[in-house]
């Protein structure tokens, strides 16, 4: 797979069609998920500007910083059709959005995630213009995958499935949880990925905190594990994949009976995926056999989030979110038990909606490991 596949020049044309629709005149887009989806360009988030202006008509600019002007012409941007305009350290950068913008507009779509001073800095620079979030637009293109991006998540899948395999090397009684933590982290990055986004190892009681990370806490023989994983590969795609170990010796027999009700709950919400369906179906799926099991308390989060250029995307798979799934959509599927004071589980596996029912991108087991 090339890199050039994942950033294609249609997708400008895509999303100045989108931004025509939703009534904008442009997205005004700085660094981050959105900028990298749309070019490429994988920019750093700092005080000098960098910003895509990318008319609903015209020609689309990236404006940088001089110092990353080769950095920006090395990346996958000019491919895409984007002419570049730099600006000096000490110049006023956001006279050159207006003249890219062509003047004054009615109305932009700022990135979600834009700097404060630098949606204040546009305002002052754009007094007439209306304010409103790329997000509207660009959410819609994001949330259904091109087959290259089902590629680079299924490669990210099996990048994580590798490090997991492995856990027996690390995961053992006697040793704390962030000594397992930091052998992760550098299985994680020998297993092709770029960064390390975050290593969760709760053990025991820790177990029971959805978000735990590591602690000074010695693995005891017998405790349950929650090992949940991820990184984002050099392609800029990330993984995601959570299973519960026993660390030698003999699991809780409670735990042993619910995490039995859990991993039916997991099959059966990633069964229910298919196009057409209600993401709250799905985590219905799961919900209902937790709850009739008597653990309903105890799943304390949704059953999903999308993922692709950022970790948690949409769509997300939640009681009150009706949208109907559809063939591209890529997103977890990570139901838990939770026990405070005592021990949790979920499980978790990236699945991608396809035109027939649904397709796992994590295909290491998921029943319970005994190490």
């Amino acid at each position: 797979m090339r890199i050039d596949d994942l950033y294609p020049p249609q997708r400008l044309a895509a999303a100045q069609r989108a931004t025509a629709r939703a009534g904008l005149d442009a997205l005004l887009v700085t660094p981050g998920s959105d900028l990298r989806y749309l070019t490429g360009y994988h920019a750093h988030a700092q005080e000098r500007l960098t910003c895509l202006v990318l008319p609903a008509h015209g020609e689309p600019t990236l404006v940088v910083p001089a110092l990353e002007r080769p950095a920006a012409e090395a990346s996958p941007a000019p491919g895409t059709g984007v002419r570049i305009v730099e600006h000096a350290d000490g110049t006023d950068p956001y006279p050159l959005v207006v003249h890219a913008l062509g003047g004054s507009v009615g109305s932009v779509g700022l990135a979600n995630r834009m700097w404060a001073e630098q949606v204040l800095a546009l305002r002052s620079a754009l007094p007439d213009t209306t304010q409103r979030l790329a997000g509207e637009v660009l959410r819609e293109l994001r949330m259904r995958k091109s087959p290259a991006e089902v590629a680079a998540l299924r490669a990210a899948g099996a990048a994580i499935d590798a490090v997991h395999a492995d856990m027996a090397k690390w995961l053992r009684p006697g040793r704390t949880e962030a000594e397992v933590g930091a052998d992760i982290s550098t299985a994680i990055r020998a297993a092709g990925h770029a960064t390390v986004d975050f290593v969760i190892v709760a053990s025991g009681p820790n177990g029971a905190s959805p978000h735990h990370a590591t602690s000074d806490r010695r693995i005891e023989a017998g405790d349950p594990v929650v090992v949940d994983i991820g990184g984002t590969m050099p392609t800029g795609y990330c993984s995601d994949a959570t299973r519960t170990y026993v660390a030698g010796g003999r699991a809780p027999v409670d735990f042993v009976d619910y995490y039995r009700v859990l991993h039916a709950a997991q099959n059966a919400a990633v069964a229910a995926v298919r196009p057409g369906v209600p993401a709250e179906a799905v985590d219905a799926a799961a919900r209902d056999i937790i709850t009739d099991a008597g653990y309903g308390p105890a799943f304390l989060h949704r059953t999903g989030h999308g993922i692709g250029l950022d970790g948690h995307e949409d769509p997300y798979l939640v009681t009150g979110n009706d949208r109907a799934l559809e063939a591209g959509m890529v997103f977890s599927v990570e139901p838990g038990i939770y026990r405070s004071g005592r021990h949790g589980a979920r499980i978790e596996d990236i699945v991608v909606c396809v035109a027939d029912g649904v397709e796992r991108l994590n295909t290491i087991p998921t029943e319970l490991v005994q190490l």
